[in-house]
């Protein structure tokens, strides 16, 4: 019976023992990232019959147990990988944002004072300074347009190096997860027993992917983890891994893109795929917002560019030369001014047109373009009368060689004649005459200067719809009404993930209060098996005494 005892308190006494460990241990990974609270999970040991009946042998430590909520892991790992998206979007487009909407290093100030420069020159076309000082303005607005696109092509860089580091990272944590999956999978084959520790540690390395980006993971009945992400691709399947790699667009060299490898080489995968994590919100980031506000940046340097150009051809420098182009631009990044010399801005008008005194009708005739190259007579340098004799005809008279007659246009339309075009409009009545004359008074004629000044008000952007400021204010709003959604939704992001992590620590993490109990308790309970070995030993002392 003694012998009984003692081997009773000797279970006892292991059961605390093994209480006290792994409630130390429980204490030291207290502030250990992903550690799950961990107990003791005991019973009876099986109980042996001495006729009077069952009699207990004691207690038995059946296995420790991790306190582990699987729905709520797997609510914490999206919510890791929606915050982290979003944050990685939020951090990019708000340095778009702060730049376009600079009051100081914006395009709107430029734009602004562009346009005063040439109103100040149409105010004393002739002047040299003034013309001088439209040119610096100009100079300042093609310096700003390079300065955008040139920040914005930084920011692109800086995402093919977040997208090649954030690979990296998951390549690194598929090779983790699946050392982990292979090692846990022979520790609990081997022992029947759960590799708590491991376990913890595996789920921790999920949830860092998931900072990268989304992660899909199906528990096998092995309790293998498979890893997929995108649309499905394979990241870890048991002990093996697949691995992505970054290469060049195919339609843009300086483009980086994320591919998945395959046995017959890499294959890209698409932007719309890859979400969540830094890596999707980086990637969304180019593809909705960088991509877009770089196209609207050269689209609106394009336009500006063309429809200046336009308007500065039809007038005339102050030597008299007709005017070409002002700006030059394929995009933002290029955006510069052609011309050197203020001498060769066009201020004037290369052609002018008087209204007959006896003209009956609405008709009007806008001075257009002419072809330099063409003899005096034919390009204007004298005056030629333009008589309409019908709806659709009109007769030209001049000085020159020939008067031609029964030439016909369409109402509404342009009259082109031997290089020289110029524009009708209204309904001009039979017999009303028009004389079309060379602009003799260009250096102080501020006709195209003012037309020049008048594009910052017409609507030459987006088909006709705005104007080069409204186009502008455009982008602006866009990129800041996106930067102002990305706040409040990661904001609303980053609650859901406390709120899941919270209910995750208060059902697995450890409170230090409830393990300084739990030690209390052990303690006692290894001191009284302590006490029942010693009774039981004095026992078996005093039987071996009455033997002798």
């Amino acid at each position: 019976m003694a012998t009984s005892i003692l081997s009773i308190g000797q279970t006892a006494l292991a059961a605390a023992q093994v209480g006290i460990s792994t409630t130390g241990h429980n204490i030291a990974n207290a502030a250990t990232p992903g550690y799950n609270r961990q107990i003791v999970i005991q019973g009876a040991a099986k109980p042996q019959s001495f006729g009077v009946g069952f009699l207990g042998q004691g207690a038995e430590v059946t296995s420790i147990k991790r306190i582990y909520n699987e729905y709520l892991v797997g609510q914490e790992r999206a919510a890791q990988s929606t915050k982290s998206g979003l944050d990685s979007y939020y951090a990019q487009i708000k340095q778009i944002d702060n730049m376009l909407a600079d009051s100081a290093a914006g395009l709107s100030p430029a734009i602004q004072d562009f346009f005063s420069g040439i109103q100040e020159m149409a105010s004393n076309p002739g002047s040299i300074p003034a013309r001088q000082a439209a040119l610096s303005t100009a100079e300042s607005l093609a310096s700003r347009f390079q300065s955008l696109s040139g920040r914005l092509n930084e920011i692109d860089q800086g995402v093919n190096s977040q997208i090649t580091s954030s690979v990296n990272t998951i390549n690194a944590y598929a090779e983790q997860i699946a050392t982990l999956n292979d090692t846990i999978g022979r520790m609990q084959r081997g022992t029947g027993q759960p590799a708590n520790d491991l376990l913890d540690q595996r789920d921790q390395l999920i949830l860092d992917l998931n900072k990268e980006i989304n992660a899909t993971v199906v528990k096998q009945d092995n309790g293998d983890y498979n890893v997929f992400i995108g649309n499905g691709q394979p990241l870890v399947v048991g002990a093996k891994t697949s691995r992505l790699a970054t290469m060049a667009s195919p339609s843009d060299p300086q483009k980086i893109e994320v591919a998945y490898v395959t046995n017959s080489g890499p294959v890209i995968v698409s932007a719309s795929s890859l979400v969540g994590g830094k890596l999707g919100g980086v990637m969304a980031f180019r593809s909705q917002t960088l991509e877009p506000a770089q196209a609207s940046l050269d689209s609106l340097a394009i336009g500006l560019a063309t429809s200046f150009n336009a308007q500065h051809q039809l007038g005339q420098d102050i030597d008299g030369n007709l005017g070409g182009n002002f700006f030059s631009a394929t995009g933002a990044s290029d955006f510069s001014v052609a011309i050197t010399d203020p001498r060769s801005i066009a201020a004037a008008a290369p052609i002018r047109t008087a209204v007959g005194n006896a003209n009956t009708g609405t008709g009007s005739i806008t001075a257009g373009s002419v072809n330099a190259s063409l003899p005096l007579d034919i390009n204007l340098q004298q005056p030629v009368t333009i008589r309409f004799t019908s709806a659709t005809t009109f007769d030209v008279v001049g000085t020159g060689t020939g008067n031609p007659t029964g030439l016909t246009y369409t109402p509404g339309s342009t009259i082109t004649y031997n290089g020289w075009s110029m524009a009708v409009s209204g309904a001009p009545a039979i017999g009303d005459e028009f004389t079309v004359g060379p602009n003799t008074g260009g250096v102080g004629d501020n006709r195209n200067a003012l037309l020049l000044g008048g594009l910052q008000t017409s609507n030459s952007m987006n088909g006709g719809t705005t104007t080069y400021q409204g186009a502008y204010s455009q982008i602006v709003s866009q990129i800041g009404n996106k930067t102002r959604e990305l706040e409040v939704t990661s904001s609303a992001a980053g609650r859901m993930l406390t709120e899941t992590t919270v209910s995750i620590q208060n059902e697995s993490g450890v409170n230090l209060d409830e393990e300084a109990a739990n030690l209390l308790r052990y303690q006692q309970a290894y001191q009284a098996a302590g006490k029942v070995m010693q009774i039981a030993s004095e026992m078996f002392d005093m039987l071996i005494s009455l033997g002798r």
